[in-house]
């Protein structure tokens, strides 16, 4: 079985586990097989669990007049078309083969596929469908996707909670397992835009399902993505390039393998903090639950034969005689034997 399926299958909302992490390498290939490869043994290298790739056509994604939403700053191609256009040189063999080597390589094989045709030969190739934000009102995409009767990830970039319902209405219907990915449609997304907060309503308006977190950001030293798992998503994908440095599409809000390796190294420390989540005393505490925890304590010589009175007790530490707790149910005990004021007091010493 596929490690996602698996993963997505043991799933549970009451815990924070290690996240399963997808490599968005998207087309930063650009139309090269040797990078392509380079880009999945990098993701491996890094550390994540999958590497997902984007298959289109330009022609049938964007009409020609379709203008660009992202930093011109970054990539100045102001149409979508003309951008597309650069980066479809991949389809069907060139998928086939990428599929190959991510089995060598140990990283499981994921393409989101802008169109029919791409859909239906991605199925044999893939465990699972990635559909995009921009998909979420494609409808009949939706339904063609979920025919294929595999889990469903989909990104919730700029959609309204009703829009977000209407989609999972569609994947609920059909009974595909679905991940719902909080997105951000900024490229790059400014911190102050993240707004992670959105992960806990996905859980909290869709329970049944399990929560992810796409991301935008500046890989910065990947706190984003850190949160959003201590927020509770369970999977994360982020974009992926070889070399941050290089102009234009994906590359400049893209993480690397050195920034995954950073992820993993910050998970390995909280994972360390997180510990149980079952709330129980620890056996390194038991020296603590002896020494610090209170004792009712003689404030005063006690006769023997005295009936007990407030005045005669205070609590003190160690915890080695009769428990604080106890204070009240002492009252009214009468002493079998004179005790020394300050002494520790145990039920033996009274009737």
């Amino acid at each position: 079985m596929s490690k996602l399926i698996n993963f997505l299958n043991n799933y549970t909302p009451d815990r924070i586990t290690a996240p399963y992490v997808i490599a968005e390498a998207g087309v930063n290939h650009e139309g090269s097989m040797e990078l392509a490869k380079r880009l999945i043994d990098e993701a491996a290298e890094g550390g994540a669990q999958a590497i997902k790739f984007q298959t289109y056509r330009a022609d049938t994604i964007a009409s020609k007049d379709s203008p660009y939403y992202w930093d011109i700053s970054k990539e100045p191609t102001r149409s979508q078309h003309e951008l597309f256009k650069k980066y479809d040189k991949f389809w069907k063999k060139e998928y086939e083969e990428l599929k190959v080597y991510c089995d060598k390589a140990g990283i499981e094989f994921m393409s989101t596929p802008f169109d029919v045709e791409s859909a239906k030969f991605l199925n044999d190739l893939m465990p699972v469908f990635k559909i995009s934000s921009s998909d979420i009102t494609n409808f009949n995409f939706i339904e063609l996707q979920c025919s294929f009767g595999k889990p469903i990830i989909l990104s919730t970039g700029a959609s309204h909670l009703w829009e977000v319902q209407e989609a999972v209405n569609i994947i609920e219907k059909a009974g595909n397992k679905l991940c719902l990915m909080h997105c951000v449609l900024n490229y790059p997304t400014p911190n102050e835009n993240a707004n992670l907060g959105m992960i806990w309503d996905l859980k909290k308006q869709f329970p049944k399902h399990v929560p992810g977190y796409s991301d935008h950001t500046l890989p910065q030293e990947m706190e984003v993505i850190h949160s959003s798992v201590l927020l509770g998503a369970a999977v994360i994908e982020k974009h992926f390039t070889h070399d941050k440095t290089l102009p234009g599409n994906d590359h400049y809000h893209a993480m690397d393998k050195n920034d995954l390796k950073e992820f993993w190294r910050r998970w390995k420390f909280t994972q360390q903090l997180l510990g149980s989540f079952k709330l129980e005393a620890l056996e390194a505490e038991e020296p603590a639950r002896k020494n610090a925890r209170r004792s009712l304590v003689a404030s005063r010589d006690i006769a023997e034969g005295k009936i007990i009175e407030e005045a005669d007790l205070t609590w003190k530490r160690p915890a080695h005689g009769i428990s604080a707790k106890f204070y009240t149910s002492l009252l009214g005990k009468k002493s079998l034997k004179a005790i020394k004021e300050d002494e520790v007091l145990k039920w033996n010493m009274f009737d």
